[in-house]
């Protein structure tokens, strides 16, 4: 009888939990401004050695 007194005195003089937990934290940002100018020029490029590639055989 002591021992239930004791372990239900015990329960509800503890502190309830600490409430939900913390979120998350965001994802890291992704630069992605910094190189879009450069992924355009190399694109740029990319088409025109491609095109000038393509008319040379064809012509040959």
């Amino acid at each position: 009888m002591i021992l239930a007194t004791l372990v239900s005195v015990s329960t509800y003089a503890a502190p309830p939990a600490g409430g939900p937990p913390p979120p998350t934290p965001p994802p890291p940002g992704l630069p992605i401004n910094d190189g879009v100018l450069y992924l355009l020029a190399a694109g740029l490029l990319y088409g025109v050695y491609f095109i000038r590639k393509s008319t040379k055989t064809q012509k040959a």
